[in-house]
């Protein structure tokens, strides 16, 4: 359903065109998770659902993937509006 967003999403990993949230940084550490983890969920993953930001209007998706271990894992992530992947939070399922 989402095809070409998560094709947008994962070109833009791909090219290093993304920023993290603070609030992402502290999951990634209380979750032991380094950033190729985090490249890994995005590029192996599928959305699962598209949300809309409450406070911003904003629409993210969270998508579900696997580890570098092979971990199943999710990320929340929107199209920011300079163009690139905001990572906005992570977690182990």
């Amino acid at each position: 359903m989402f095809n070409q967003v998560l094709q947008q999403i994962q070109e833009k990993i791909r090219q290093r065109q993304y920023v993290m949230t603070l609030h992402a940084e502290e999951e990634m550490t209380d979750d032991d998770l380094p950033i190729f983890d985090i490249e890994s969920i995005v590029l192996t993953g599928e959305i699962l659902e598209r949300q809309k930001d409450r406070n911003t209007g904003e629409w993210k998706y969270r998508i579900k993937g696997l580890t570098i271990e092979n971990d199943e894992a999710e990320v929340i992530v929107k199209l920011g509006l300079t163009g690139k992947v905001v990572i906005i939070t992570v977690y182990l399922c």
